[in-house]
């Protein structure tokens, strides 16, 4: 089974069984080596209850198309970005639904350098090569099995000072995803106390789903810091590839807030760097950057557009909103494991605490957090958008439409999946970004 609405904009997703299945993952797999013709490539797998014989059905499918195959086995995604940046191989697929609920599987693919593949850059003839069907088996590559563990372990830590590291005390919420495997090697190299939550990879989520951009799947970690009276929490998703923050008054870190102490840490090592920040990110992230001598640039959303750019700009550090990290010195990839290394050497070298430090963030810079709402006519509606405020202040097309005024600016972009127009709005006053975020929901919603 391959229904090809199960190509998205940036991987393969979707529900295991009746829109994706082991017939699919050999055909994704076969055709994305005879689309790219890598010679080698990784394949790593999350801990689904599909995985293992997704994954298997992957290889073969690689493997008849003429690739030979390094089996990393049970990985985190950015695991295998870092296997094919640092064995220099020419592609790699994590079998992994990511933060999806357990019904799903999928895919996230890469080339060479872990360049994405994604709908502008191969994914969609992948899809058509797929679901057309393959001819006779001229080659079958081989397959080899890696513990990429070590090396992997070495490079995240390479980050940090492991040395500047206070015995700090860490709730650390795994959500029965890939962290609960991934995190252990590196944590017994650490001097912090750190309380292990869900740790056992379980693809059916016993606890909850592992996705803590919802609020709901976040209320655990929230209650959890503050019950072990933690110096932070961190609470990854399913496939490790995003962590977010909780600080030790139980408050949720914006992606944007993390994103600025995060490049404030980089840029203490690397003075003067390029730093890429998403279009939908607070003033805090830019006027960080610059505060810290570093170089802001903005760019449009997606990991696919920022990896491009990191690459284009040699950029240190790049950092979404919604929690996507990418490091120069990570293969150019996004990492979960990185940032909360880096949070937790950060929090060490400072005399505040974590809600101390974003404290001057939290009065300052007032942002709404991400707004859907579903509307018939994306295009119609930017357009009333952009006639209605464009007046107020600079107009840009970047992602979406984007007006920034002097204390206050929006974007709003349309989903790539579903008709959904998404809002992020901030204002330098609580008041003013209560009432431009209703001004701009009513055009929206009107």
């Amino acid at each position: 089974m391959l229904d090809p609405k199960a190509f998205k904009a940036y991987d393969v997703r979707g529900l295991y069984g009746s829109e994706l299945d082991e017939e699919g993952a050999y055909a994704v797999g076969r055709a994305y080596v005879e689309q790219f013709e890598p010679s080698r490539i990784a394949v790593g797998r999350d801990m689904r209850l599909s995985s293992p014989s997704m994954a298997k059905a992957v290889i073969d499918g690689a493997r008849d198309g003429g690739a030979d195959v390094v089996d990393i086995g049970l990985a985190g995604t950015e695991m295998v970005y870092f296997a094919v940046g640092s064995l220099e191989l020419d592609g790699g697929i994590a079998v992994t639904a990511s933060h999806n609920p357990k019904e799903y599987t999928g895919m996230k693919i890469v080339r060479g350098g872990a360049l994405p593949v994604g709908g502008e850059s191969g994914l969609f003839d992948v899809r058509d090569r797929a679901l057309r069907g393959f001819g006779e088996v001229t080659r079958r590559g081989d397959v080899s099995e890696l513990d990429i563990y070590p090396a992997y372990v070495d490079r995240v830590l390479s980050f940090v000072d492991v040395t500047a590291i206070r015995p700090l005390r860490v709730v650390v919420d795994a959500a029965n995803g890939m962290a609960g495997a991934m995190l252990p090697p590196v944590l017994e190299r650490l001097p912090i106390e750190t309380v292990r939550c869900y740790f056992e990879p379980d693809g059916s989520f016993p606890n909850h789903p592992p996705n803590p951009l919802l609020p709901e799947n976040r209320e655990f970690i929230v209650a959890k810091t503050l019950e072990e009276g933690a110096d932070f929490g961190v609470a990854f998703d399913g496939d490790a590839d995003r962590c977010f923050f909780v600080d030790d008054a139980g408050e949720f870190v914006p992606g944007d807030f993390a994103t600025a102490l995060l490049a404030g840490s980089i840029l203490a090592r690397e003075p003067g760097a390029k730093i890429i920040y998403d279009i939908r990110a607070s003033w805090a992230v830019p006027e960080t950057i610059e505060a810290a001598g570093g170089v802001p640039l903005v760019n449009r959303v997606g990991h696919a557009f920022i990896k491009h750019r990191m690459r284009a700009e040699d950029a240190a550090f790049g950092g979404e909103v919604s929690g996507h990290y990418y490091f120069r010195n990570f293969c150019q990839a996004d990492s979960g494991v990185v940032p909360f290394l880096l949070m937790l050497e950060l929090v060490s070298r400072q005399t505040q605490r974590l809600s101390e430090i974003l404290r001057p963030y939290r009065e300052r810079y007032f942002i709404t957090g991400e707004l859907n709402t579903p509307v018939p006519d994306v295009a119609l509606k930017l357009r009333e958008l952009e006639d209605r405020f464009g007046p107020e202040g600079k107009v840009s097309h970047l992602d979406g439409v984007s007006v920034e005024a002097a204390d206050w600016h929006f974007n709003v972009r349309p989903s790539n999946t579903e008709p959904l127009l998404r809002l992020n709005l901030e204002a330098r006053s609580s008041e003013l970004m209560e009432r431009k975020r209703d001004e701009v929901l009513e055009v929206i919603r009107g």
